[in-house]
């Protein structure tokens, strides 16, 4: 099993909609490394953090679990989506997604500022300046730590 830190902009979809919607798929990936780590790393059965980016108060708010293997992300090829590219082809799919599962909201939201003043967290990406990445791994000793906090 492994472990993962996947962000999202609450605007877009928070850790209440996949409370609600039990099971969704994390499309929207364009980035070639977190592409790779889809297809190559996640299994069904890892455990993620739902991490709100880019608002207020960013943080780790939920848990999910990964509930399926890596598929073509379909927003790819649909001209209006968001996410749209040309390039993608449905018999040679560019961009991969998976569907999460939710497993819980955290008894209190862990912010980006409280796990930036852990120096046990210092190696996880999401703490480091000039971290863009969407998803991340995350040691089973960081994720052990960061539950701890709750």
């Amino acid at each position: 099993m492994r472990f993962w830190l996947m962000k999202n902009e609450p605007e877009d979809y928070s850790i209440d909609n996949l409370k609600k919607d039990k099971i969704e798929p994390w499309d929207g990936i364009r980035n070639y490394q977190v592409r790779n780590m889809i297809r190559d790393d996640m299994s069904i059965g890892d455990l993620a953090f739902f991490y709100h980016s880019n608002c207020e108060i960013p943080g780790i708010y939920g848990l999910m679990t990964i509930n399926s293997k890596a598929y073509a992300d379909h927003t790819a090829f649909d001209t209006k989506a968001k996410y749209y590219d040309s390039k993608s082809k449905k018999n040679k799919p560019t961009w991969l997604m998976v569907d999460v599962k939710y497993k819980r909201k955290l008894k209190r939201a862990i912010t980006l500022t409280e796990l930036k003043s852990y120096k046990q967290l210092n190696d996880m990406r999401v703490v480091q300046r000039g971290n863009r990445l969407s998803i991340t791994e995350v040691s089973k000793k960081n994720w052990d730590f960061i539950l701890k906090l709750e």
